[in-house]
Order: structure tokens, then C-alpha cells, then sequence
């Protein structure tokens, strides 16, 4: 990769005035498979600086304009689809078919759903027909935006298309640990032809400039997406210049299974569970099962367990490749152990990397029964292919169960009656549920609530984000 220790900035691609070399760790060999650099403070400011400069003109593009943009973002991406893919399964470990179709086809996905969203979007109308009030959405300035290691393509699109939507400029900090999709995604910006400083791109790590982004004088929004330690941290950090923070953050999601739920609702479960080696905000890592079918679940979810491979993310086929790091790999170990010392019963999985594994950040995929929600294992957001399984009694117990957590992101519920399935929905505390594995559509909002963070991405929802409403008096008439 050429511009692999360049950082994007006002158009063109720059050496680093503070950078630092970083490797980049494949995780299924142990091995770097490219070094970056992680910029300093002087990167931080030129970066912010042309954002800045660039804001007064492209707030001021049509919205015409705009889509024609992202129209061709979205052509050149899809043409190096297979590229972005390639370069996620190096560099945090998903398997390359999973790659292509999952990692780098969210990609493409909000990009045209973002441009349908744009479409349908109305900037400024009248506060009520006949009124002379007139309420306008206008782009909220520079934007910092910080995402992850976990989904790259995904947040990237989630955050940077939005911002480039409404008008505002913005400075990229992707993941350290995933930055490679990054810097593809930044020659992508380029060859579509976005103009100078609109979109900015440097690497570095979260104490330096994440942090110096996050207190940024001349950064008017924070979108960040990552962990609730790190969530609270931008936070503190924005407040002195009270700037708009939007926060997507971890996960502990519930997956409620009731009595009548479609017999391959436990398998589903742990499929959806162990996706992306367990490394999603909102998979379903909590699994209630009510008591009369607990057993027969339990007994499911070790089978269906034990029949997923394990594999290097360069192979090709249908298993789930390494954690993406050794701290990563560590910190999953010990919540397993931790599990089993608290005395849940292992059904599944365990400590160590599985048999014929000796090399990469691979953990055996585990279930834990006999659960309650006073286990770390229950409480703790793992980030790995760890489930773990209690049952119920009744509805009511199985709704506070669910909503025993200082998490809110998405809850899942499984039943073939209708009317329980909409009650639950509305009685567990989460910014989604997913019923009877059906997900939620294109341009849904994504977000969560009390410590799963406070904004809302995708479709409109994830316009307004980026927006400032003003209401003007005595508009005239035209």
C-alpha cells in the first residue's frame, strides 16, 4: 500500500510532520503485515485546519451537488470492493469470504442508502404551512470522526458519508489497529473526486490524537464509535468547548427465547453470537431461554458451538477467524476463566486456542450455562465467541433479566406469538430489538441508550446528527 505512512490532508497525500512508525499485526499469523504512522499534534492541527478552511465553501454546495458526489464514491468504491476486503481480513482478521460479502459490503450498503436518504431529505420549509417562521438544517461544521477496529467500513460509512451529505468537513481517525481499510477508503475519496479539505485522514492512537481531536478548539462535533471507557473519556474531553459529542458504544445484548420459538432459534442465536469472532457492539451474547426449554437449549447451543471451525482469516469458507489482538485475546482468556471461576457451568469451548491452532489470536468458541446476572460473565461487554445461558421463569422475569445492565444497544426476541413479541419489544430497554432474527431495514437508526451511547446512525437519522436546526421569524414570502 503506497500512502500506508501518509496521512490525507487538504487533497493530497502528506508525510506526517510529528508521526511515529506503528505496525500493523495480522492477527492470524502474529506477523505485521504493514507499518503505518501515528501522528503527532502538528498533524492533528493541519488536519483540522483544512477542514476548516473548506467548511465555508462546501456548506454552502447544493444538494444536487452532493449527490453526485456520493453516487461516485459509491461507483469507485463497489469497483475496489474486493481491495477494501483484502485489506480488512489482514489487518483485524475476518475471514475473506466473510470480508467480502459482511465487512466490505456494509460499505456499499449505507453508501445507497444514505444517497436515498439525501434524496427524500428537506433542508428548510416553513414551520407550518402559511407561517412565516421558516425552520433550516444546516451543517454543524468540522467533525471529528473516530471509529473502530471491529466494523471499519461500516463506521467509516456510517460517519463520513453523513458528514459529506449535509455539508460539513471532517477529519478521519480511523482505528490503529484497522487502519489499512482506512487509507483505501481515503484513495477512494480521492479518485471520486471530493474536493480539498472536505475530507481529511490521519492515523493515531486514542491518547494522542484522539484526544487532541476530542479537544479541539476548532472541532464544532465528536462522532465517535468504540468503548464506553473510551466514550466517557471524548466526552470529558469536548465539554470545555462544548462541543456536539454522538456516541455509539458496547453492548450486552439479550437474546429471549421463549417456549414457542422456532426450533432453530437457539443455532441462530449462536451464529449471529459468534459472527465476527463475537467482535460486534450488538451481538447477542446474553441468551434467556425460558425454563421449559432450557435444557434442550442448552444441549443446542453446545453442538451448534462445537460445530464451528476455526480458521485463518486468508482461507476461504464458512468459520470465524482470530480475535483482532493479543491484548484482545488476553482479555477474552481471562473473562473465560473468570466465567468458570464464578462458577458457571462450561458446556462448551474454554480457555486456550483451539486444537491444531499454535500461532494467531484464535479462542475456542464457548457457551456458558447456568448463568445469573451477578457473573462478570454477564455483565462485562467479552468482545469474543463467549455466550452465555440462563433461564426464566415468566415474561416479566425475562424483561427485567434483559434490562439488568448498564447496556442498551439491541435486545432480540424470539416467539411465534405476535402480541407478546410487540409487548416485549416495547418493555425492553434497548435503541433496537430484532424479532425472530428479522433485521431491521436499510436507513434504520442505529444507537443505543443509557451506556451504549446517545446518537442515532443511518438514513435520516444519521443526517440530522450532523445537522444545526435554526428557526428564522418574519421569513418573507418569496
Amino acid at each position: 500500500m503506497d500512502n500506508a505512512q501518509n496521512f490525507y490532508i487538504d487533497g493530497a497525500w502528506v508525510a506526517p510532520k510529528d508521526g511515529r512508525d506503528f505496525a500493523v499485526i495480522d492477527p492470524s499469523t502474529e506477523e505485521a503485515c504493514a507499518t503505518i504512522s501515528l501522528g503527532g499534534k502538528a498533524d492533528t492541527d493541519a488536519a483540522v485546519a483544512a477542514a476548516k478552511a473548506a467548511f465555508p465553501k462546501w456548506r454552502l454546495s447544493s444538494k444536487a451537488e452532493r449527490l453526485d458526489l456520493m453516487k461516485t464514491i459509491l461507483d469507485v468504491y463497489q469497483r475496489r470492493s474486493d481491495e477494501m476486503a483484502a485489506a480488512i481480513s489482514a489487518e483485524m482478521g475476518a475471514p475473506i469470504d466473510m470480508a467480502k460479502v459482511q465487512q466490505s459490503g456494509t460499505g456499499s450498503f449505507h453508501l445507497g442508502a444514505f444517497i436515498k436518504a439525501l434524496e427524500e431529505f428537506e433542508f428548510e420549509g416553513p414551520l407550518r404551512a402559511g407561517e412565516d417562521t421558516q425552520i433550516i438544517h444546516e451543517p454543524i461544521g468540522v467533525c471529528a470522526l473516530i471509529t473502530p477496529w471491529n466494523w471499519p467500513m461500516n463506521q467509516i460509512t456510517l460517519k463520513v458519508i453523513p458528514a459529506l451529505a449535509t455539508g460539513c468537513t471532517m477529519v478521519l481517525k480511523p482505528s490503529e489497529q484497522s487502519p489499512l481499510s482506512g487509507i483505501l477508503f481515503s484513495e477512494i475519496m480521492h479518485e471520486a473526486g471530493v474536493p480539498a479539505g472536505v475530507y481529511n485522514m490521519l492515523n493515531g492512537d486514542g491518547p494522542g490524537v484522539g484526544s487532541q481531536l476530542s479537544s479541539h478548539r476548532d472541532v464544532d462535533m465528536v462522532s465517535f464509535t468504540g468503548s464506553t471507557r473510551a466514550g466517557k473519556a471524548i466526552t470529558i474531553a469536548a465539554a470545555d468547548t462544548i462541543k456536539r459529542v454522538s456516541l455509539e458504544l458496547g453492548g450486552k445484548g439479550a437474546n429471549i427465547i421463549f417456549a414457542d420459538a422456532d426450533p432453530s432459534a437457539v443455532k441462530a442465536g449462536i451464529i449471529r453470537c459468534f459472527n465476527n469472532t463475537g467482535q460486534s457492539c450488538n451481538a447477542p451474547t446474553r441468551m434467556l431461554v425460558e425454563r421449559s426449554r432450557y435444557d434442550e437449549a442448552v444441549e443446542q447451543a453446545k453442538n451448534a458451538a462445537d460445530s464451528i471451525t476455526v480458521n485463518a482469516a486468508s482461507e476461504e469458507g464458512r468459520h470465524i477467524g482470530p480475535l483482532v489482538s493479543e491484548m484482545q485475546f488476553n482479555k477474552v482468556q481471562d473473562l473465560i476463566q473468570k466465567g468458570i471461576d464464578e462458577g458457571a457451568r462450561l458446556v462448551a469451548g474454554g480457555v486456550g486456542r483451539p486444537e491444531g491452532l499454535n500461532r494467531g489470536f484464535f479462542v475456542r468458541p464457548t457457551v456458558f450455562a447456568d448463568c445469573n446476572n451477578d457473573m462478570t460473565i454477564m455483565r462485562e461487554e467479552i468482545f469474543g465467541p463467549v455466550l452465555s445461558m440462563m433461564p426464566f421463569d415468566t415474561e416479566e422475569e425475562a424483561v427485567a433479566i434483559a434490562n439488568d445492565t448498564d447496556y442498551g444497544l439491541t435486545n432480540y426476541i424470539q416467539t411465534t406469538d405476535g402480541e407478546k413479541a410487540r409487548r416485549v419489544a416495547r418493555l425492553v430497554r434497548t435503541g433496537m430489538v430484532d424479532i425472530n432474527g428479522k433485521a431491521r431495514g436499510a436507513g434504520a437508526p442505529f444507537g443505543g441508550m443509557k451506556q451504549s451511547g446517545n446518537g442515532r446512525e443511518g438514513g435520516t437519522w444519521g443526517l440530522e446528527e450532523f445537522l444545526e436546526v435554526r428557526a428564522i421569524g418574519g421569513w418573507p414570502a418569496e
